[in-house]
């Protein structure tokens, strides 16, 4: 019978031995160099193109200095209530307070990716016994497209999810009040990271559970099965949370979609190329089948166990939940962490490990190659969006329209998606887009102004739609909608070079740039028109 906290390889025909492996301290050192190597592109790019990054560091702004700035006090509040999204609320404005909000923001990107790659391999040590280099290889996985769109709360918390696992399987021979303390304490702050990132916990135990059961069949299946069931016992404490969050008042928003399951496969390794996504793959499999073959690769079989009841999630789990996107999409990025900690590389041959390195360094460089280029290119954009916002005065309210609503969802536009949220860190100014839904962020709107913005965090309109409900309004549209002539400034977004003015009764051109215009309302003539 495998125990689960002891070397599962000890089967392994013997390698002709020529010199150890990596040591501990040498894996450490490894770990550190190699996060920050791959934290480069962030330490150089204050801003990177992430769809709702920018609109989560707008809010870290509010945050921070609500107190202290009279602008964004008159039109946002903070209420702090018990949600599961508050990583970053609670992270980020203590360190604003002291540094910018950009630097805080990319300290705690580095700390997400620190996060995750030792959380992976601490849990291939609760696995395997002993401390492996092998989750290492999952570093090029930090750059996936779940990140991309910027779903920062979720993946800083799929980090403590993997330390979490790493724990409960530890601890799983130990006394069950040490282990049941821990767990319900990892269920209370995995809540409030994200309710998804909690269901990846829930997954890596109802996994090694699963595994275990099996792995004791010849024992008496009363107290397996007692076993069993009492491993969900922590995650209890989630239902009184719940009971009193607002989040709950969210519980119908669900919605499943057929298509886009292959899409959220493709999420944990594709970024900005498919070229190189599949050349990534390509080396990892053709590394993969060469370690299996030469027998120098195995895997817990709790490997098997984590495939098929994270599968099993995927494919049940809505599009929609909670009113959150994309909750079925973001879970393989998490089950591909988890599965890099199930493995083990058997080290002893000098060939071994310089192919290792040598595949790593590979896999690294190209992902840093890929990151770097298409962010340097998209650098000049968000340069010169930045500067169209120093024209904004302090203290303004700007709308946020698309030139067509079905534009945004281009790997390379997702940058300038939620870009007009700048206008919140630098101009003190309030954004229709600005997340602010009640049961998800704990900024909100002040009742003077609630009608001035998009709080159900949803697309924004088209600039045509804006200009018949302008024309001709009715109460189809939402008020926000209504109220966009009351604005001070509007910006288009996903503009062809040099569009005209869509609207010049009510429009004055302030700046125009690379795919998006800004515009400053002409009250007076809006009126006159109206």
């Amino acid at each position: 019978m495998l125990q689960p906290n002891k070397p599962i390889i000890a089967a392994m025909p013997p390698l002709r031995r020529r010199s150890a492996g990596f040591s501990g301290p040498q894996i450490a050192v490894l770990f550190a160099a190699l996060v920050m190597l791959i934290s480069v592109p962030i330490l150089t790019h204050p801003l990177p193109p992430l769809s709702d990054y920018v609109n989560h560091l707008a809010r870290m702004q509010v945050i921070a200095t609500l107190a202290k700035n009279p602008y964004l006090a008159k039109f946002y509040q903070i209420d702090w209530q018990i949600i599961p999204n508050l990583t970053m609320d609670l992270i980020v404005p203590t360190l604003a307070r002291f540094i910018s909000v950009y630097l805080a923001g990319q300290l705690y990107i580095v700390t997400m990716f620190a996060l995750i790659i030792s959380g992976t391999l601490a849990l291939n040590r609760a696995l395997i016994g002993r401390w492996t280099v092998l989750p290492l290889a999952a570093i090029p996985l930090l750059y996936n497209y779940v990140f991309l769109v910027g779903l920062m709360n979720y993946l800083f918390g799929v980090g403590i999810a993997l330390w979490a696992l790493a724990g409960w399987i530890a601890a799983r021979e130990r006394a069950w009040p040490l282990r049941f303390a821990l767990s319900t304490l990892s269920v209370g702050v995995l809540f409030f990271c994200h309710l998804s990132a909690l269901g990846i916990y829930g997954v890596g135990v109802l996994a090694f559970e699963l595994w275990r059961l099996w792995a004791r069949r010849t024992e008496p299946w009363p107290g397996r099965l007692a076993e069993f069931a009492a491993a969900g016992l922590p995650f209890v404490a989630v239902a009184p949370l719940l009971a009193v969050s607002p989040t709950m008042d969210l519980v119908g928003g669900i919605h499943w979609e057929q298509g886009g399951k292959i899409d959220g496969l493709m999420y944990v390794i594709s970024d900005y190329s498919d070229v190189v996504a599949f050349a990534l793959i390509a080396v990892m499999v053709a590394s993969l089948v060469w370690g299996m073959r030469h027998r120098v690769l195995r895997f817990h079989p709790f490997a098997v166990a984590l495939l098929a009841v994270g599968g099993a999630v995927y494919l049940a789990l809505p599009r929609l939940m909670f009113d959150t996107y994309m909750a079925d999409q973001r879970v393989p990025i998490a089950i591909a962490f988890m599965l890099f900690g199930c493995g083990d590389l058997d080290l002893r041959q000098r060939l071994v490990r310089r192919a290792f390195m040598v595949v790593l360094l590979v896999l690294i460089s190209v992902r840093l190659i890929e990151i770097d280029y298409n962010w340097s290119q998209l650098a000049d954009a968000t340069s010169e969006f930045r500067s169209s916002v120093r024209r904004i005065a302090p203290g303004s309210k700007v709308f946020v329209a698309y030139a067509d609503r079905s534009y945004g969802d281009d790997v390379r536009e997702l940058g300038l998606v939620h870009a007009a949220c700048i206008a919140t860190i630098e101009r003190s100014a309030l954004v229709t887009t600005l997340f602010t839904v009640p049961g998800k962020q704990i900024v909100h709107v002040r009742q003077p102004y609630q009608d001035y913005a998009d709080t159900r965090d949803g697309t924004p309109p088209a600039i045509a739609q804006l200009i018949l409900a302008a024309d001709h309004p009715t109460r189809q549209e939402p008020a926000f909608w209504l109220n966009w002539t009351k604005f001070d400034y509007l910006y288009v977004l996903f503009t062809e070079d040099d569009a005209p003015n869509p609207d010049p009764r009510r429009l004055q051109l302030v700046a125009d740039g690379d795919g998006f215009q800004l515009y400053r309302i002409l009250k007076t003539q809006a009126r006159a028109g109206d």
